[in-house]
């Protein structure tokens, strides 16, 4: 971005962030003070012990997870809620999203491959939902909320504070209508593409979108993707039929984004399959409403044809998991601890069902691509979260590489992160 921080800094005193039931009205004030360099007397951030029973019971819960010959996972942070992960450049710090009120910063101080600090980031911000966090490659954090972006510039520089430089570059209220806020499918997800614009996912809010919204969802980007330059400006969307992608990352060798989309509930235990997508360019849709999942017709529009543009634009998934397997976050494995099979494969977590008679998920997949970037075979590689009775002793939801080449995991039953490294030759 050629705006220097300081510049854009300044610049965010020309927003305004709405005061609103969810929003208290002292964090437009907040965001006016930080935007201009001076204290909001917040007061200290919260801090996370890292040892003590809790954390030696998480590390028992580990020796339960069964993971191809030669790795190992350790318990590298116990974190609150841990949701999506974004790994920093300098300090490899770990920022980590929540579906309540916190952004973590996570950062091994030692770099012995544990966390020593697990601290609130930034609390003079009010957060919404802050799930989406991602990093770009120079230094700028942005926190995709339930219905606002966030841009912090030199998030590694004041971290230590609990006054952070914070930019609001899509205001309160602006990223969906007010209108259709909502409690379902409200954890955004984002990341920096190639292009060095944003991307963001944005989960339609129902089972499956009534026909009175379709429309309008098409329009403003509900349940698709859109992109923005990196001050907010310039929004299009970029994708559609998109049920609710809680994960999406490009592809290092081609650029292509892929995403996952978790389907339609209520229609069995078995169907409809979940989704790994590839998008061969932008515009184009992804079956939903019409379709569940793959192609299972939903029962809601089963009897409906599918409009002409639409069909013309339709792209298959890449890969169909498990119904139900609620399959979120993923990253491409860029690194070069793990052995060369695993060079440019994607992994993903599976968050596991909530109403799913018999349970699954709760594991890491990995999908290996072909010459040409297209998936030809997945299965799992991190799993034993789900006990044969049935009981998940973890949920993971996101993957993403550290600066070391292992895998982070994160998991929002336990409130933790784990570490894969591979310790074999």
């Amino acid at each position: 971005m050629k705006k220097s921080w300081m510049v854009l800094a300044a610049a965010s005193l020309t927003f305004a962030v709405a005061s609103n039931g969810t929003f208290a009205a002292g964090d437009q004030e907040n965001l006016k003070k930080l935007g201009s360099f001076k204290r909001t007397d917040t007061g200290a951030m919260k801090r996370i012990p890292q040892e003590g029973k809790y954390a030696d019971n998480l590390r028992k819960v580990l020796q339960k997870i069964k993971l191809p010959s030669g790795f190992k996972i350790e318990l590298f942070a116990i974190v609150p809620d841990a949701r999506n992960m974004a790994v920093s450049r300098n300090k490899a710090t770990v920022w980590v999203g929540t579906r309540k009120t916190t952004v973590w910063s996570v950062t091994d101080r030692d770099m012995d491959n544990a966390a020593d600090t697990v601290e609130e980031f930034s609390p003079s911000v009010k957060f919404d939902i802050p799930n989406g966090v991602c990093y770009s490659p120079d230094g700028f954090l942005f926190v995709a909320e339930r219905n606002r972006v966030m841009m912090f510039p030199a998030a590694e520089y004041f971290m230590e504070g609990s006054d952070t430089v914070a930019i609001p570059i899509v205001k309160q209220g602006n990223l969906i209508p007010a209108d259709e806020e909502s409690y379902n499918h409200t954890a955004r997800v984002c990341v920096i593409g190639p292009d060095n614009k944003l991307y963001i996912s944005l989960g339609q809010p129902l089972n499956v979108t009534p026909p009175d919204k379709v429309d309008l969802y098409r329009k403003v980007g509900i349940g698709g993707m859109i992109r923005m330059n990196r001050d907010g400006s310039g929004r299009e969307v970029v994708a559609t039929g998109i049920r609710n992608s809680v994960g999406h990352a490009f592809n290092p060798k081609d650029g292509s984004l892929w995403f996952t989309d978790n389907q339609v509930d209520g229609m069995g235990d078995e169907t409809p399959p979940g989704e790994l997508n590839r998008m061969p360019k932008m515009g184009m849709w992804y079956g939903h409403p019409y379709y569940g999942g793959g192609e299972v017709r939903t029962n809601e529009y089963k009897d409906k044809e599918i409009p002409a543009d639409l069909a013309a634009n339709y792209v298959k998934p890449q890969v169909e998991m498990i119904a139900h397997a609620a399959d979120l976050g993923m990253m491409f494995y860029t690194g070069s601890m793990f052995p060369a099979k695993y060079k440019n494969a994607i992994f993903n977590a599976q968050h596991g069902s909530w109403n799913a008679v018999k349970p699954r998920g709760a594991r890491v997949m990995v999908t290996f691509l072909d010459d040409d970037g297209n998936a030809v075979k997945t299965e799992p590689f991190a799993e034993g979260w789900l006990t044969e009775s049935g009981f998940y002793l973890g949920r993971p939801v996101d993957v993403q590489q550290y600066v070391d080449g292992s895998l982070l995991v994160s998991d929002d039953k336990a409130g933790a992160i784990y570490r894969i490294s591979y310790q074999g030759n």
